[in-house]
């Protein structure tokens, strides 16, 4: 177990969900707009996406989803066309007025969640980065037990960081900081997400 918590699969793994990107964004802003309950089931429903790529991964399916074209230019289509209709959703909220700010219906719990599940489900990106941890971590001579070691952290890993970028983010006084300049960053995050979208739409996967 203490082998396992000092893997350098774990510490990999720590740096590619943490990074900035769409899911730690999408927790992020959520947070400033409704709170630590709020971003915290986005998280949940990021981290079971996330999960889900890991026992793909483990179970030796990712590289056969990597190695179809056709599967994976699906996935990627499919993954850009959701984070343009995310930068949608932002920018739409950019346009509204700090005086109609009560104009923007919040998002239910369970659509937070699911939200968070297709984003990840829909991100190519994360069966490579799954699939790149486990073969740094896990060894031959461990075995299956090892393997399954590592995903559980790993997946375990993934809650804990959007957990805490849902509190972090969810303090008094970002949210009043956001609440100032709502429309200028909700524009910035159209737009990154945006530019995501289209980028994972446009760059074949064999791209640089």
């Amino acid at each position: 177990m203490i082998e396992a918590l000092l893997s350098p699969a774990l510490f990999a793994f720590f740096v590619a969900a943490a990074s900035p990107g769409p899911a730690t964004l999408a927790v992020s802003t959520t947070a400033m707009a409704g709170g630590a309950r709020a971003a915290a089931q986005l998280g949940v429903g990021l981290a079971v996406g996330l999960g889900f790529w890991g026992l793909v991964a483990a179970a030796g399916l990712g590289a056969v989803l990597v190695q179809s074209s056709i599967a994976l230019t699906a996935l990627r289509w499919f993954g850009g066309a959701y984070l343009l209709w995310l930068a949608w959703q932002s920018a739409r909220n950019a346009m509204v007025p700090v005086a109609g700010v009560d104009r923007i219906t919040p998002v239910s719990g369970s659509k937070l969640m699911l939200r968070g599940l297709v984003l990840n489900l829909s991100n190519p990106k994360a069966v490579l980065a799954w699939i790149s941890v486990l073969a740094l971590g896990v060894g031959s001579a461990e075995g299956n037990p090892g393997l399954a070691m590592t995903t559980a952290l790993c997946a375990a890993l993934g809650l804990v960081i959007y957990l805490a970028y849902a509190v972090l983010f969810s303090q008094a006084a970002i949210r009043s900081a956001y609440s100032k300049a709502r429309r200028a960053i909700d524009g910035m995050v159209a737009a990154f997400f945006g530019y995501s979208g289209l980028k994972l739409i446009l760059t074949r996967p064999d791209a640089s």
